[in-house]
């Protein structure tokens, strides 16, 4: 066992030691992380106490010279500003919270979404942040409706253009069902649905995106009965009892491309698509 306070030795299972690092907070114990080395495990100890025992530090005083992880930090400054314990790099203000990715980089939440952040580690992969539930991956959008395949600035908009800014009151969803874009030309509003097969193709123009979005369906319906078996996502319509659905969905027109397009025209693209590679690599 290492003599220094806070530290704890322990052995992995291929017999290599290492350290661990913990403090206590108002009876709970709290890792601060496992080094390679006592000296790094004891120093994140102290830096801890001074967080909380002597008040020091302050938001923007992390470094890379500090033994303590940047999110054990944020937990810590959390907990000695405002009185509450997180595992989650969570940071309070009064109506809304900052969730830490990085010293420079933070997401905004309303106060409503504390508790799921609190238990619920935000990763992130190329822009695209996302959490595990039960297993499963979850984008932190589907919180607000926005579908996975949702593009930024064509199906939903940051009000302020702060696109790390995740209140409510500042996300709008323009575009909720599949292949629905809404277009705007000088006074009139409406609602075009294309659906992708090879590039994308257009299946027509409606009033409405609910039209619009049961066209989407019926194209996917169109083209499976052709012999075009693709993995499509079809919108899931709540606004229409089965009935009304289905005779809603009879009396859409949708486009003679589309109708009219076979497993034959696919393979055709296929081919062509395959040829322009491959010339396009001599």
């Amino acid at each position: 066992m290492s003599q220094l306070p806070g530290v704890t030795s322990a052995r992995k299972k291929d017999g290599t030691i290492y350290y661990r690092s913990s403090i206590t907070l108002s009876g709970r114990h709290l890792s601060l992380g496992s080094f390679s080395d006592a000296e790094n495990a004891g120093n994140a100890y102290k830096e801890a106490c001074r967080i909380i025992k002597k008040n020091s530090y302050r938001l923007e005083d992390y470094n890379d010279t500090f033994a303590l992880s940047f999110e054990k930090f944020i937990v810590l400054m959390n907990y000695r500003n405002c009185g509450i314990y997180f595992k989650t790099p969570i940071y309070l203000h009064h109506e809304y919270f900052y969730y830490y990715l990085s010293p420079d980089k933070y997401l905004i939440f309303d106060r409503e979404d504390l508790f799921f952040y609190a238990e619920h580690k935000i990763q992130t992969r190329g822009g695209y942040y996302f959490i595990y539930n039960y297993g499963s991956q979850y984008s932190i959008l589907s919180r607000y409706g926005i579908k996975s395949y949702a593009k930024c600035g064509i199906d939903y908009i940051f009000i302020n253009q702060n696109k790390y800014d995740f209140r409510y009151e500042n996300i709008k969803v323009i575009n909720e069902y599949m292949g629905v874009t809404e277009v705007r030309n000088n006074e009139t509003t409406y609602y075009e649905c294309k659906i992708h097969i090879r590039g994308n193709n257009l299946v027509g123009r409606y009033n409405d995106k609910i039209t619009a979005a049961i066209a989407y369906n019926k194209a996917v319906d169109t083209l499976a009965a052709n012999g075009i078996h693709k993995q499509y996502i079809k919108n899931y319509i709540t606004q229409y009892n089965s009935k009304t659905y289905h005779e809603k969905y009879a009396s859409i027109s949708i486009s003679k491309r589309i109708t009219r397009y076979t497993s034959k025209d696919f393979l055709k693209e296929s081919s062509h698509c395959d040829k322009i590679s491959t010339d396009s690599n001599k």
